[in-house]
């Protein structure tokens, strides 16, 4: 999945701007699958503080942050310092 992502530092996910729309399109299957996903990479982040890759799209192109979930609402997760990518621009975390 990497070869279309570009890789970027968690610190300018502050500057960038997020669309409204779900990258997920409606689909029922993938979306509740990102939610399992995330939910995990929470847990890991928590107790592990284990890295995980996160593959998101701004209003510009697909992006790749590697770095540890610290919170998750229903809207967005957290990382550190605050920064925050909204759930519906994340199309999957390893």
């Amino acid at each position: 999945m990497d070869y279309n992502f570009e890789v970027i530092d968690k610190e300018k996910i502050g500057s960038l701007t997020f669309p409204n729309s779900d990258v997920l399109d409606d689909d029922k299957e993938a979306i509740k699958q990102r939610k399992e996903e995330l939910d995990r990479a929470l847990t890991l982040g928590n107790l592990e503080h284990h890295k995980i890759k996160i593959y998101f799209e701004d209003d510009e192109s697909k992006k790749m942050v590697d770095t540890t979930i610290w919170g998750l609402t229903e809207e967005r997760i957290i990382l550190k310092q605050g920064v925050v990518i909204p759930i519906r621009r994340i199309y999957k975390t390893i």
